[in-house]
């Protein structure tokens, strides 16, 4: 049922499947962000055992000269076991692509496992047929084989999933699941794909549908036909990251505050432009290889401080799903002699040894390495070798681990040596100045919006429908989006004050309170 729209409280659209309340906010807007790059759709772990985590992803591909759009899951388990073990399920997942949803339903009791493999083979090629699938490839395992039989368990009948299945056909996606075992436990994918550019917010529900019937396979072993019951999901653009998909946490499991994403990132749209063409040439190596294109090594952003230069970072490093490392000074400067030399060189001898992708930051680049060779005095000295080893490392990085990105951000760019950041070891360098007027509004919207997401739960209400971003930014003229996020910290804390001195519920937070704080600011 759609939500009546408001400047911050975007159309949501609320619907329920298998017993679980699931919400899409601003469903329209999510499907033409998807136009300019993959949109993060969600990320929770509010699953049942032993599912631990359900990431889901959109994007929009071209083949043969034709849009197709493509939802991509990653469901992952706590331990090996379960509905995917089961060699009649596999069977399924080899014959079909629907197999691994039918599977555990097809899994039944019957006298002899070779009748229900026989009626599984015939139940996904009628699955096939419908979904306008090729028959199985020739020499694919043959459902009535011996050697396929299993010890039968599960249900015989599971009418929601089938109407799943009958939707996702109507609306001409084409489920393919697959699996692989990975650490702890199993990772399985879920794919559906969607030809030409008619995308609404149907798909979306019933993508997400097809992910939450694979969850309850797998969860009991496909015994328990309400196991997701009164758990509530949220799809969201622009929430929690993860390393392969990345989107909107699952109400009750709040994101961490350096969980942050592009899609949050305000009032510097050609800066996260360029982030995602970073982030597509590092996430398609072979296509880079055959090229003979080398994407950029190093990344330096120099501006005034609190504009955001460490959150970009951090965002990055999500988009591509990288590990985050902040370097900080005293990583590096030693005050014993050769010790600084020592730390950046072994700072640099284990990122070459990194095997995941990582976004290495050293952050307030000026006091780690500066004014390279000014002086002739020992602690000249020391910096100048630091600054030189620091100049042979990164010109063999990236071909010895091109896993790793080098990220610096400097308040002063002036006080780093011009050698230290040519191109070639760092390839992209970004200013980010104070945001103006309609930066600042777009940052105030998308704190806030995260802020309501992040805490608001019916009937309780953050903020009140009178809060205008546009008229808070003409207010805070010269001010940082760290600024920002202080006054939006200072009236947080006044309300939650209130209500613990008061021992009633505050009112929401409204544009006169966020005036009174601004100016409180201004004076302080």
């Amino acid at each position: 049922m759609p939500e009546q729209p408001s400047p911050l409280r975007p159309e949501a659209d609320h619907f329920t499947r298998f017993g679980a309340d699931v919400t899409i906010v601003d469903p329209t807007g999510l499907l033409a962000a998807v136009r300019t790059g993959p949109v993060e759709v969600f990320d929770g772990t509010d699953f049942p055992a032993p599912v631990r985590r359900v990431r889901l992803a959109l994007r929009r591909d071209v083949e043969d000269d034709h849009p197709v759009h493509r939802f991509m899951a990653e469901i992952r388990t706590g331990a090996p076991g379960g509905a995917l073990d089961n060699p009649a399920a596999w069977l399924l997942v080899g014959v079909g692509p629907v197999g691994l949803l039918l599977a555990r339903r097809l899994a039944a009791v019957e006298p002899t496992a070779g009748r229900v493999l026989a009626q599984a083979g015939r139940v996904v090629a009628e699955a096939g047929r419908r979904l306008g699938l090729p028959p199985p490839p020739t020499g694919a395992a043959d459902p009535t084989d011996p050697a396929a039989r299993t010890d039968p368990a599960g249900r015989t009948d599971d009418p929601a999933g089938a109407a799943v299945l009958a939707e996702a056909a109507d609306l001409g996606l084409t489920p393919v699941v697959r699996r692989r075992a990975s650490g702890e436990g199993t990772v399985v994918t879920v794919r559906a794909d969607r030809p030409g550019d008619a995308l609404t917010p149907a798909h979306l529900r019933v993508a997400f549908a097809l992910v939450l019937q694979v969850v309850r396979e797998l969860a009991a072993d496909g015994a328990d036909p309400v196991v997701l019951r009164g758990r509530r999901y949220v799809l969201d653009a622009g929430s929690e990251p993860g390393p392969a998909y990345q989107g909107g946490p699952a109400a009750g499991s709040p994101r961490r505050a350096d969980q942050v994403t592009l899609d949050q990132v305000g009032g510097l749209d050609e800066v996260v432009a360029q982030f995602r063409e970073i982030a597509v040439s590092f996430r398609h190596p072979e296509v880079m290889a055959r090229w003979g294109a080398r994407r950029p090594q190093g990344i330096l952003l120099y501006g005034p401080p609190g504009t955001g230069k460490t959150m970009l970072a951090r965002a990055l490093a999500n988009e591509i799903g990288a590990v985050f490392r902040e370097i900080r000074t005293p990583e590096i400067l030693d005050k014993w002699l050769g010790g600084s030399e020592r730390n950046i060189k072994q700072i640099f001898r284990d990122a070459r040894r990194w095997r995941e992708p990582t976004v290495m930051l050293f952050d307030e680049f000026d006091s780690i390495i500066s004014y390279a060779g000014a002086g002739g005095d020992a602690a000249s000295q020391a910096v100048n070798a630091v600054a030189g080893i620091f100049k042979q490392e990164m010109n063999t990085l990236i071909e010895e681990n091109p896993n790793v990105i080098v990220m610096a951000t400097t308040n002063f760019p002036h006080r780093v040596d011009a050698s230290l950041i040519r191109s070639g070891r760092f390839d992209v360098k970004l200013a980010i100045p104070l945001p103006d007027e309609t930066g600042r509004a777009q940052i105030i919207t998308k704190m806030i919006r995260d802020l309501m997401q992040r805490h608001e739960a019916p009937p309780f209400r953050m903020f009140g429908d009178d809060v205008d971003p546009a008229d808070l930014a003409t207010r805070t003229a010269g001010m940082t989006g760290a600024d920002l996020r202080e006054i939006l910290r200072r009236v947080q804390l006044a309300k939650a004050m209130r209500e613990a001195v008061d021992g009633v519920p505050a009112d929401p937070i409204s544009q006169r309170d966020l005036i009174e704080h601004t100016a409180a600011l201004h004076r302080a």
